[in-house]
C-alpha cells in the first residue's frame, strides 16, 4: 500500500501557559454543574468528567503547558473523581488544513463542476497559541474552548465538548479567514511521539478486522475501512476516531471507498483531495463563515470490536432503520444495469442471465443497507445515432431486469434521467412499465402500437412530456436543482404548464454542496423547499443520492440519505407500483440520513401533504415523535405566508444520545400557506418532513 504524503511530526502543540507564566484566562463561570459534567481546574490541569453508561464516566484531561502533549489523558474513572482507568495518554490532536481556490465564475457557492485540486493549493498544519480558555454549558452539552488557533488564512479555536449519557468527546477546530473563495478539506485525528497504544485495528472492506503493531506505525498509511472509523488499542481500552457520517464527505460522482483513514505516528481520517478523479469540488469556505472541522473520540475499555459496535449504534451499523408502517426509498443512481447487462449477454455469447448477475453487487449492497425500494436512473451517457436506434431494446432489458432482482423484500424501479425539452435535468417515473421514445423522427405520432410491447410514445417536445405523464400517471422531478446541470431549476420553468401540473412532484435533496459553517446538510434544496411552496403549489422535496456506481466495497452509506415512504406493505413488480407513486405524490413521506427519524408529524392533527383548515382558529399545535442516536441539537418549525419564510428553533440539547421525544408545540399560524418541520443532531445528520398545507 503507497504511504500518504502525511506530514505529521509532533507540530500540534499546545502552546499554552498558566496565568503566572505567560497570563493564560481560564474561565470556567460559563460551565453549568447542572449539565451533568465535572470540570475541575487544579491549577496546571482541566480535567473533565461526565457519565457515559453503564455505571461508567467518561474522563479528559487537558495539560495547560507548553512543555507537554494537550491531552494529558482520556480514560475511564467509575465515578466523577474517583481514579482513572487510562485508555490514551500524552496524544495530541493534529488537524491538517488543505486551503485551494473556489471558481465562482459561474455558479457561486452552488458550484459543483469545479476542481480545486487542479489549482494552487497548500496544507497547513493547524496549531494552537492560547492565551485563553474557557467553558461553555449549552443543555447538556458542556464545551472547552481554547482560544489562538491558526491554520494558513484560517483562525478560530479548538473546543472540545462531552455529552452525559455519551461516550464521545467531540472535537472541532472551529476556523474562519477573510479571503474570498476558499475551498477547503481537513484531515484531523491523534498524534503522540511515543505512542501509548498498542495496535492500530480497523474494518476492512470484507468486513474483516484488521491490526497492526504499534511498531509497525512509522510511515503514514491510508487504509479503506468500514464506518469512517480507525481505532487505537491500549492495555486500558480502545479509543475509535471517526468524522460526522454524512457532512465529512465531500460530494462527488462516485462513492469508493477512498481510504478515508489513516495510520502511523497517530492515527485519525483524511478526505483525499483527488476524489475520484472527475469533477472534485471540495468544500466551501465562504469569508468570515465558521468552519466546523470536526472529529469524534469514542471510549471503551473493550478490545477493537466492542469499541467499534458502540460506533456502529450511532449509524445502526450503516443501515437504515425499518419503521413500522414505512418503506425505505432510495432515488437516482446512474448504474446503468441494463448496459452491464446487454454487454456481458454479448460477451458470452449468450440469451440468458449471464454468469456473475445472478445477483448484481449493487443489489447486495442496497439490501445490506436496509433498502426495500430502489430508483434507477437509466441512460445517462451519451445519446449517439447507434444508441437512440437501441431505445426500445434497451428499455424492454431494463423492465425485465428489474423485474427479475424484484422480489417480496426487495423492489428495483425503471427510471431516468432524460434531459430533454424541460431545461436542465429532471428525473422520471411511471408506475409500471412505459415505452417512450426521448428523440423521435419528425413525424412520429405520439401514440403508436408495437407487437410485443403495446404502446410506445414519442415525446418530441414539454407538452409531449405531459401529455406522457397525464396518460400513464407518471411523476417527474428535477434533479439536483440549483446546481450542477439543473442551476436556474426549476426558478425558469415554474410558471410552466408541466411544472404546475400534479405529475411534477418538485425536486430533489442531496447534502451538497459541502459547507461546513452549516449545522443543516442541504441547505440549497431546503431553501427550494419554502420557495416552492411559497409559490403556491403543493411541491415536494425527496432525497436522491446520484451517483454512478454502487459495490459492496465502497463508501455509499456516507453519500447516501433515505426516503420514509408510508406504505405498510411492499408492492409487488407484477403488480405495479402505483403505491410508490401515491405516497410521493401525496407527501406522504419524511426524509433522513439515516440516524434522526421523524415517524409522526402532524399540524392540527393533519399529517404532512394533507391540508388544514383554519378556518376554526389560528392557534394550533404540531406534534412530532422523533428519534435519534447522537445527541440531538434543535429542531426548526419552519413555515411561510406566499411571501416570506419565517422559523422557531426549538433546543433540544438537554436530551441525550439513542433517545426519542414526542415535540408538542403550539403555534399561531396566521397568514400562513404551509407549515414543516427539520431536527438535527450535534453532526449536523437530520430529518426533514413534507408540507403541511394551510388554507
Amino acid at each position: 500500500m503507497a504511504p500518504l504524503n502525511f506530514h505529521l511530526a509532533a507540530t500540534f502543540v499546545a502552546f499554552l501557559a498558566r496565568a503566572c507564566d505567560a497570563g493564560i484566562d481560564v474561565d470556567l463561570s460559563g460551565h453549568k454543574p447542572g449539565s451533568g459534567v465535572v470540570i475541575h481546574d487544579d491549577g496546571t490541569r482541566l480535567r473533565m468528567t461526565w457519565p457515559m453508561a453503564e455505571g461508567e464516566h467518561g474522563v479528559l484531561i487537558l495539560q495547560l503547558s507548553d512543555k507537554e502533549s494537550l491531552i494529558e489523558e482520556l480514560g475511564i474513572a467509575k465515578t466523577a473523581d474517583g481514579p482513572t482507568s487510562p485508555l490514551l495518554r500524552k496524544v495530541n490532536p493534529i488537524i491538517r488544513l488543505t486551503v485551494g481556490i473556489r471558481d465562482l465564475s459561474t455558479q457561486g457557492w452552488n458550484a459543483f463542476f469545479d476542481n480545486p485540486p487542479q489549482r494552487p493549493h497548500a496544507t497547513f498544519v493547524a496549531r494552537l497559541q492560547a492565551r485563553k480558555v474557557r467553558a461553555h454549558s449549552h443543555g447538556r452539552h458542556s464545551t472547552l474552548i481554547l482560544d489562538g488557533l491558526t491554520a494558513g488564512p484560517f483562525h478560530g479555536d479548538l473546543r472540545f465538548t462531552v455529552y452525559p449519557g455519551c461516550r464521545l468527546v467531540h472535537t472541532e477546530a472551529v476556523v474562519r479567514t477573510e479571503k474570498d473563495a476558499c475551498a477547503i478539506l481537513y484531515d484531523a485525528g491523534l498524534t503522540s511521539a511515543k505512542s501509548d497504544w498498542k495496535t492500530i485495528a480497523w474494518l476492512d472492506t470484507n468486513d474483516t478486522l484488521q491490526r497492526v503493531s504499534a511498531t509497525a506505525q512509522e510511515t503514514v498509511t491510508p487504509v479503506a475501512a468500514r464506518h469512517r472509523t480507525i481505532i487505537a488499542e491500549s492495555e486500558g481500552g480502545s479509543v475509535a476516531v471517526f468524522p460526522p457520517p454524512h457532512q465529512y464527505l465531500y460530494p462527488l460522482d462516485f462513492a469508493d471507498n477512498l481510504q478515508f483513514v489513516w495510520y502511523g505516528g497517530g492515527f485519525g481520517v483524511r478526505q483525499p483531495p483527488e476524489g475520484d478523479k472527475r469533477f472534485v469540488p471540495w468544500v466551501n469556505a465562504p469569508p468570515r463563515t465558521q468552519q466546523h472541522l470536526s472529529i469524534f473520540y469514542c471510549l471503551s475499555r473493550g478490545k477493537a470490536s466492542q469499541v467499534l459496535e458502540e460506533v456502529r449504534r450511532f449509524t445502526h451499523g450503516d443501515r437504515f432503520k425499518k419503521l413500522d408502517g414505512y418503506r425505505t426509498f432510495t432515488s437516482h443512481y446512474h448504474i446503468e444495469p441494463t448496459l452491464a447487462f446487454l454487454k456481458r449477454q454479448k460477451q458470452q455469447q449468450t440469451d440468458k442471465v449471464p454468469k456473475g448477475l445472478e445477483e448484481p453487487p449493487f443489489v447486495k449492497t442496497f439490501r445490506a443497507h436496509g433498502v426495500d425500494i430502489v430508483h434507477l436512473a437509466e441512460f445517462h451517457v451519451a445519446h449517439t445515432p447507434e444508441f437512440i436506434a437501441q431505445r426500445l431494446p434497451q428499455l424492454q432489458t431494463l423492465h425485465r431486469e428489474c423485474r427479475r432482482l424484484s422480489d417480496e423484500r426487495f423492489l428495483l424501479l425503471p427510471g431516468e434521467e432524460p434531459n430533454v425539452h424541460l431545461g436542465g435535468h429532471w428525473i422520471s417515473l411511471f408506475p409500471r412499465p412505459v415505452y417512450w421514445l426521448l428523440h423521435p423522427s419528425p413525424g412520429t405520432p405520439f401514440e403508436r402500437q408495437v407487437e410485443g410491447l403495446g404502446t410506445v410514445y414519442a415525446v418530441h417536445d414539454e407538452k409531449d412530456v405531459l401529455r406522457l405523464m397525464e396518460k400513464e400517471g407518471g411523476l417527474m422531478w428535477t434533479a439536483h436543482p440549483r446546481i450542477k446541470s439543473s442551476y436556474g431549476f426549476p426558478d425558469k420553468y415554474r410558471n410552466k404548464d408541466f411544472y404546475r401540473s400534479a405529475h411534477f412532484l418538485g425536486a430533489a435533496w442531496k447534502a451538497m454542496p459541502a459547507d461546513l459553517s452549516h449545522p443543516r446538510l442541504g441547505v440549497r434544496s431546503l431553501d427550494l423547499l419554502d420557495d416552492m411552496a411559497n409559490w403556491g403549489q403543493h411541491k415536494y422535496l425527496l432525497g436522491e443520492v446520484d451517483v454512478f456506481k454502487v459495490m459492496p466495497s465502497y463508501e455509499l452509506y456516507g453519500h447516501m440519505n433515505i426516503n420514509y415512504l408510508k406504505l405498510h406493505q411492499l408492492p409487488r413488480f407484477d403488480d405495479g407500483w402505483q403505491p410508490v407513486l401515491d405516497a410521493l405524490r401525496n407527501g406522504q413521506f419524511f426524509v433522513s440520513t439515516g440516524e434522526v427519524l421523524l415517524p409522526e408529524f402532524a399540524v392540527g392533527g393533519k399529517e404532512s401533504g394533507q391540508t388544514l383548515n383554519l378556518a376554526g382558529g389560528t392557534r394550533v399545535e404540531l406534534t412530532a415523535r422523533v428519534e435519534w442516536t447522537f445527541p440531538p441539537s434543535f429542531a426548526e418549525v419552519i413555515w411561510g405566508d406566499g411571501s416570506r419564510v419565517y422559523r422557531r428553533r426549538l433546543d433540544l440539547s438537554e436530551n441525550e444520545a439513542f433517545s426519542q421525544k414526542l415535540l408538542r408545540v403550539p403555534l399561531d399560524l396566521k397568514g400562513a400557506r404551509w407549515v414543516r418541520l427539520e431536527v438535527w443532531d450535534i453532526a449536523a445528520n437530520g430529518a426533514f418532513s413534507q408540507p403541511v398545507w394551510l388554507e
